[in-house]
């Protein structure tokens, strides 16, 4: 099934429940000042608010577009009310069009739709490389100083959720939410399953220093 991420900064609609249109999945997922908290998968559909909590819509965009997991994402600028000089701006600062707010989940997947079925944009990220890491997302490969990592494909998920926030405590919830598996409580428990076999593929290659649990608290990918 193809899959097409749609971000919002407004937190509510980040909730959106998905909706699947033939052999397409859409999914919605927050986006905030430190990037998108889960997977960027498929075609990638940004609704970014004019203001937002501890920054500009503005400077949102601009980090989209500095973002090489969302450089080609269709941005949209939710604007609080019909300006010229506001819709100026926002196509300066890099938004594709934008709207006036506030847009609910059917006024979103109409624009996306309607977007989509003209042919979606291309997908950006198809490898991410840090030090001697080297993820190929279209394939769902990883290497660890050119030795394939043997990870099941939940196993590849985190890993890549982890190498695109490395250096940082992750939590088990969180990682949860990258997955787009909340919602279950049972998945709270299978994180430390996955964590369990992603370490043992990691020492595989010799990369099991790599991944740190930090008690009490989540996981850390120790990067350079």
């Amino acid at each position: 099934m193809d899959r097409v991420s749609i971000f919002t900064t407004d937190t509510d609609a980040s909730r959106y429940e998905k909706f699947s249109n033939g052999e397409t999945e859409f999914t919605f997922g927050l986006l905030t000042s430190q990037g998108p908290q889960k997977l960027v998968e498929g075609s990638v559909w940004a609704f970014v608010d004019w203001v937002m909590d501890d920054l500009s819509g503005l400077e949102m965009c601009r980090r989209l577009r500095a973002d090489p997991r969302l450089a080609d994402a269709h941005v949209t600028m939710v604007l609080e009310a019909e300006d010229a000089e506001d819709r100026r701006r926002a196509l300066k600062a890099g938004a594709d069009d934008y709207a006036v707010g506030p847009l609910d989940r059917q006024s979103m997947l109409d624009r996306v739709l309607a977007l989509h079925s003209a042919g979606s944009r291309p997908v950006g990220g198809q490898t991410l490389e840090l030090s001697d890491l080297l993820i190929n997302v279209a394939g769902e490969q990883a290497r660890w100083k050119r030795t394939l990592i043997p990870l099941r494909p939940n196993e590849f998920r985190v890993l890549r959720f982890m190498a695109e926030n490395p250096n940082r405590i992750l939590t088990r919830q969180e990682l949860v939410d990258a997955l787009g598996k909340a919602g279950d409580p049972e998945y709270l428990r299978t994180v430390d399953v996955w964590i369990k076999r992603l370490r043992f593929g990691l020492r595989e290659v010799g990369a099991g220093h790599l991944l740190r649990t930090v008690h009490g608290k989540g996981y850390v990918l120790d990067l350079p």
